[in-house]
């Protein structure tokens, strides 16, 4: 990501983040401050969840191989998958013999969830939070969180991450984001700038590397990416924009623009029928035990 983004209001020396203010966490840019509200992310995917199943990319199975190797990833482990939504993550890790944990605070992806992964017995739903899982003291043996962490309270969420990992777990982060600098991806771009609600709010949210240094408090952190690509037909990418939570929906006056916009891309680069998107899957994990032991 280019945009350096800072997650500091007032500092905590005693935790190496910024103290959390009631409901609200500030993010200060070069470009200035943004504030984010913690009770948004648990409500505001309620009504796209159709969307989000059908058209949402899954990760790529790379990326249990890379987890295997670099951290020792077993079958017998317990995977807590934090703002699990409706699976796709989950269901790399059950496919792999894990037993997995999905903690979602939103109903609707919950439900959505449990439908999509109804099928393993290893797989446990769970009403929770980041800051609140209701897992026991020491009981995973990783943590994951795709596409989530950016809306994670920090300082709560470390301290409840230690709680309930053994020691010399991991925690994962995962995120795919598009590729933006081919001339499809700026375009794409373009159009949720333009009509996004607060598209341009969250997209600063996302961690840098120095952001997840910072939740780990100076432990070690390694990041790795897997490239991918997805062939989208119209129906595809228009139901990948809907699923989106800073998209204007349906009624809005943004809306009918915006999906002409998309039209009007699609078709200048369609190639039988579909277009090509290109996007980097980014994983940063590590171990929180120095923060445990300073402790």
């Amino acid at each position: 990501m280019n945009v350096c983004c800072k997650r500091a209001e007032k500092a905590d020396s005693s935790l190496g983040l910024p103290a959390q203010a009631g409901s609200e966490w500030q993010f200060v840019c070069g470009t200035g401050s943004i504030v984010l509200t913690f009770a948004d992310p648990k409500l505001r995917f309620s009504n796209r969840v159709a969307d989000y199943v059908r058209y949402r990319p899954s990760y790529p199975s790379a990326l249990i191989d890379l987890l295997r190797g670099e951290c020792g990833l077993r079958p017998d482990q317990a995977v807590a998958d934090v703002g699990s939504g409706t699976g796709l993550l989950s269901k790399l890790f059950l496919e792999n013999g894990n037993r997995v944990l999905g903690i979602e605070p939103n109903e609707e992806m919950r439900r959505a969830g449990e439908e999509y992964l109804a099928a393993y017995k290893s797989f446990s739903s769970v009403r929770g939070s980041s800051e609140a899982t209701t897992l026991a003291d020491s009981s995973v043996d990783f943590i994951t969180a795709a596409q989530a962490f950016h809306w994670f309270e920090p300082i709560a969420t470390r301290r409840e991450f230690l709680r309930i990992l053994k020691p010399n777990g991991w925690v994962v982060a995962v995120w795919n984001f598009r590729e933006r600098e081919t001339r499809f991806g700026k375009a794409y771009e373009d159009i949720l700038v333009r009509y996004g609600t607060d598209y341009t709010r969250v997209r600063k949210s996302y961690p840098e590397s120095h952001d997840m240094h910072g939740f780990f408090l100076g432990g070690e952190v390694l990041q790795r990416a897997l490239p991918g690509e997805r062939l989208l037909d119209w129906d595809e990418l228009a139901g990948l924009l809907r699923s989106a939570s800073y998209i204007p929906q349906e009624g809005h006056v943004n809306f009918a623009p915006m999906m002409a916009a998309l039209r009007e891309l699609f078709d200048a680069n369609q190639e039988s029928g579909s277009v090509r998107m290109d996007y980097t899957t980014q994983i940063y994990f590590g171990r929180l035990d120095a923060v445990r032991n300073s402790g």
